[in-house]
């Protein structure tokens, strides 16, 4: 058993105890470009082709909103019904945008990925996705639903994941959804008692 320090009854400690502060701020180390990407996404190499693409769909509206103007009928600006802004940026990227996002990701490594060749590149962005962790956590949520809390709180999340997320669920593909964790977490070892 430890020893145990006593005082005399009349002596007051020297000192008192410190006070805990939680004042600091602790971060997790997060790579080069997720920062970049997140503190100035103009910066973003595929940013350039997102704001050109916003800038015609703004310079179409105000063209529209102006003809609608001079036949006298009020402004109105239509969305496609049930989707947010965010889905219409993430269904004008392209396939060469998400390629080269990934290349982006696969270019700050040192090594080659491995284990990951039968994958499909959907599959990888989704996989990096779930292990991204500035976003949240991955377990108990579905893809989408992390996406856009990411959204929400102004993470930032990459919309190529949005359009990866849309064309698999367009595609059909089952289980899209659920994070690769959550699938391990929720399989049953052989053998376990």
């Amino acid at each position: 058993m430890p020893t145990t320090r006593r005082t005399s009854r009349g002596s007051r400690p020297s000192g008192r105890q410190a006070t805990l502060s939680f004042n600091h701020r602790v971060t997790k180390s997060v790579p080069k470009s997720i920062k970049n990407i997140s503190s100035a996404p103009a910066k973003s190499p595929l940013a350039k082709h997102v704001t050109h693409a916003e800038s015609d769909v703004k310079d179409e509206v105000a063209t529209d909103a102006e003809e609608n103007a001079q036949l006298g009928e009020p402004k109105q600006v239509e969305l496609e019904p049930g989707k947010t802004e965010a889905e219409l940026r993430a269904d004008k990227i392209t396939d060469r945008q998400i390629d080269q996002y990934w290349h982006n990701i696969e270019g700050e490594r040192r090594t080659r990925r491995l284990h990951q060749e039968d994958l499909s590149l959907s599959e990888k962005i989704l996989r990096y996705w779930d292990v991204s962790s500035q976003y949240g956590p991955c377990v108990g949520i579905n893809r989408l639903k992390r996406w856009q809390r990411a959204d929400k709180l102004g993470l930032s999340p990459p919309v190529e994941v949005l359009a990866v997320l849309m064309r698999e669920e367009d595609k059909g593909t089952r289980r899209i959804e659920t994070a690769y964790m959550d699938n391990i977490l929720n399989s049953t070892a052989i053998g376990a008692d």
